[in-house]
């Protein structure tokens, strides 16, 4: 293994995939619209990574008006953050007497023995980046850090399971049978509804950071580092909330009307760039997707590519100057004070 050392002015992080682990919630979230659309889950959740919700909503759901759209995003991203809670809600709900978990959330492994990566201390919350990061209220440990199941195998076996086997019995009254169908419906509707709860307490859709997130956003200083998503509002800073992280002051989302593009056009990294008082070139892009490594190698940016939701085999091609597993991987360090000051990266590749 070798190790390459670089200066740069600022980074600017991509979010899911990247800082955070929501996978499994968004692959529900999207499984759910294909289900509801009659389409295959896996291939509209494989379309849609990467993308903003409003593009892959335009695509999926054309009819949706322009004036409808920013609330259909809303929902949609309410949505994700409502299957990541729904795990810990429910088991909650069904343990009476027990302390009440609000956040919910569990961080992913941070190590590869498979411990949760610890919440902040006394003496790192004293750090420059203390403002930055706060621990979540009671996280659950991931037990496993396996991939987690398929939400589309998992719901569509339940949902079949939950459809009633045999059809109504009808008489000639006609308000008879008005009151039958409606009951019948009632009753299907209700079937659904378990079997989509029984599916969400049986899978943990928690939103969780990633490995070495923590201790990269603590060496990096205020004013020098930006987030660029293809989240919206909503589910990105819920995200971020969630694992502990604060939500910087220059966080791009999809729904910023200054946006005339999203990823893989480089958009969102130039204006969070801009919006930080730094030339992209001079800033580092740490991404997750094929369209999000694209759009950073566009902007110009030193481009380090995580394979934290890709294999390596599916994002060697994107560009990226840097692949590494994760963000443990590459150390930084500040050099210099003021407006002189650089950010030092050393990349173990």
């Amino acid at each position: 293994m070798s190790s390459t050392t670089f200066h740069a002015d600022a980074v600017l992080f991509d979010m899911d995939g990247t800082l955070t682990d929501s996978i499994a919630a968004v692959e529900a979230a999207w499984g759910a619209v294909a289900l509801g659309l009659g389409l295959d889950p896996e291939t509209v959740i494989a379309a849609t990574h990467g993308k903003r919700a409003i593009d892959n909503l335009a695509f999926y759901r054309p009819e949706i008006k322009a004036h409808e759209m920013d609330a259909a995003v809303e929902a949609f991203e309410q949505s994700i953050l409502d299957f990541a809670d729904s795990f810990n809600k429910i088991k909650e709900r069904r343990m009476p007497g027990s302390e009440s978990n609000e956040s919910g959330f569990s961080e992913c492994a941070g190590s590869d023995s498979g411990e949760s990566t610890p919440a902040l201390s006394s003496a790192s919350a004293s750090s420059s980046r203390s403002g930055s990061l706060s621990t979540p209220s009671s996280p659950t440990d991931p037990s496993a850090g396996a991939r987690r199941p398929s939400f589309a195998t998992r719901l569509s076996d339940m949902l079949v399971s939950a459809l009633p086997e045999e059809s109504p019995v009808f008489d000639e009254s006609p308000e008879s049978n008005y009151t039958a169908n409606d009951a019948q419906k009632k009753a299907t509707e209700d079937d659904v509804d378990s079997a989509r709860e029984t599916e969400a307490e049986a899978v943990d859709r928690s939103i969780r950071i990633l490995p070495g997130v923590k201790d990269m956003i603590e060496c990096i200083p205020d004013g020098r580092y930006a987030v660029a998503t293809s989240g919206a509002k909503t589910y990105a800073f819920g995200a971020m909330t969630r694992v502990g992280i604060t939500p910087p002051p220059v966080t791009i989302t999809a729904d910023d009307k200054r946006l005339k593009a999203g990823k893989p056009a480089p958009d969102p990294f130039l204006l969070a760039a801009s919006c930080l008082g730094f030339d992209a070139r001079r800033c580092v892009v740490f991404e997750d997707s094929p369209s999000g490594i694209r759009a950073g190698v566009a902007s110009g940016a030193i481009v380090i590519a995580v394979c934290t939701s890709h294999e390596r085999s599916k994002i060697e091609g994107c560009g990226a100057h840097f692949i590494v597993e994760d963000m443990r991987s590459v150390r930084c360090k500040m050099e210099g004070e003021g407006e002189g000051m650089k950010l030092v990266f050393t990349v173990e590749h």
